[in-house]
């Protein structure tokens, strides 16, 4: 009997982040119950298919946002709440195109209602279950005491703490350690309970977003080549993004050119070789944001690296880096096939040649196309120490690891919020 009330506790709390509880309970506050009263008052015969129609849009809307928003919620450091607006504002849309274009009757007043409640229903939900810090529990030994280094989670040691597992929403262990007959009995038991029982390195991928690997392995990465249908399926994305983009944009880069021809002497536009896909170079291009004068006897090295206040940044150079305007000529880089919109950045040749000489693993990065933007360039932002660059190795990895449309989305996401704020230009 002493274990009834910590049961309760975890299956109070597993019920509002069952996936089951919150569709269905979306689905009957934000489509169900709008459309019963509807129905309840008095409509013309004209207007019962196109209620009927828009019964059977919402629900698939609801659902198609649902299924997204918590694809994307699930990768480590990303606010839910940022997501859930645009996430079912664009199912809601997309839906109501397919009702528009293919000319089928609906309910403009049961859409707009439905959105609405549907919105309301996951706030609530995300500061229902967001209003307090994640607890974990963790098992004393192995890898785990690292762990407890990672900030915005309440740690319970449960050597000390045992009995509050009731107030933990998981457990963490080094499963690959000798923990001892008395803890494998302790984490089966809580298995049984249906609490969340993790080993310490996927937890530590969970929280950080960063794959540290010690050697290259199936165990770290799942597979040494990620992804391979969609990488295809990536590659044609890429190329038609940027066919209807080069058109769009080429004005609005014919005139930065201008201003950049007008702010200092020099060409327009600066080409710099950089390692690509599979290790093979590749000419990169951007805006110049840069005095064209250089130092002949400067370390290539050094030359390749720049600072938040490097004085070689020109006055429109600087309002270009900080909006990333400098990077929109690499549309022709993805074109021809040299890069993606979204992967890891690609170093200037000695800056790949020396970081290949420091970190093992390195050319691994390689495996996919590098991109205009990234998930280290959203979780760190540009570094040039090797000790920085290791660290953002381990976030490349986790995008390799975790190779998929969900992560490019959220990516791009991110990307449009750092240049609306111009966060982290250098």
């Amino acid at each position: 009997m002493a274990d009834q009330p910590e049961r309760y506790t975890i299956a109070r709390r597993d019920l509002w982040s069952s996936a089951r509880f919150q569709l269905g309970f979306g689905l009957l506050v934000a489509v169900l119950l709008p459309w019963a009263v509807r129905v309840n008052l008095e409509i013309q015969e004209l207007e019962w298919p196109g209620l009927q129609n828009s019964l059977v849009g919402t629900v698939i809307a609801l659902s198609i946002g649902y299924f997204a928003y918590r694809r994307l919620s699930r990768y480590p450091g990303v606010r839910a709440s940022y997501n859930i607006l645009p996430t079912f504002a664009a199912s809601y849309g997309a839906v109501l195109a397919v009702f528009f274009f293919a000319r089928l009757d609906y309910s403009r007043l049961h859409f707009s209602v439905s959105f609405l409640l549907c919105i309301l229903w996951f706030y609530l939900l995300y500061f229902k279950l967001r209003r307090r810090r994640l607890r974990i529990g963790f098992i004393p030994g192995g890898a785990t005491e690292r762990l407890t280094a990672i900030p915005d989670v309440g740690w319970v040691d449960l050597s000390t703490h045992r009995s509050a597992t009731g107030e933990l929403d998981m457990i963490v262990a080094d499963l690959r350690a000798d923990l001892g007959e008395r803890w494998e009995r302790f984490l089966a038991d809580r298995a049984l309970d249906g609490m969340l029982v993790m080993h310490v390195k996927q937890m530590e991928e969970s929280l950080t977003g960063r794959v540290a690997i010690e050697h290259l392995s199936e165990n770290n990465l799942g597979s040494l080549i990620p992804g391979i249908v969609y990488g295809k399926v990536k590659r044609f994305g890429d190329l038609a993004a940027a066919l209807v983009a080069l058109p769009l944009l080429a004005p609005f880069m014919a005139a930065i050119a201008v201003a950049i021809r007008l702010d200092s002497p020099g060409p327009a536009f600066f080409r710099q070789q950089r390692m690509g896909y599979r290790g093979f170079a590749f000419r990169m291009l951007k805006f110049r944001t840069m005095r064209f004068e250089t130092a002949a006897d400067l370390d290539p090295r050094l030359a390749a690296i720049t600072d938040d206040k490097d004085l070689r940044v020109t006055r429109v150079g600087r309002f270009l880096r900080r909006y990333r305007l400098d990077e929109l000529p690499q549309v022709i880089n993805v074109l021809k096939g040299e890069m993606s919109w979204i992967g890891p950045r690609p170093e200037a040749i000695p800056l790949s040649s020396w970081y290949e000489a420091e970190l093992p693993f390195y050319r691994y990065r390689h495996i996919v196309r590098p991109g205009i933007t990234g998930w280290a360039q959203l979780k760190q932002g540009h570094v040039a120490q090797v000790d920085e660059v290791l660290e953002k190795l381990h976030y490349d990895f986790y995008y390799i690891k975790n190779f998929s449309f969900w992560l490019d989305l959220l990516i791009l996401a991110g990307t449009i919020r750092v240049i609306v704020n111009g966060h982290g230009a250098r």
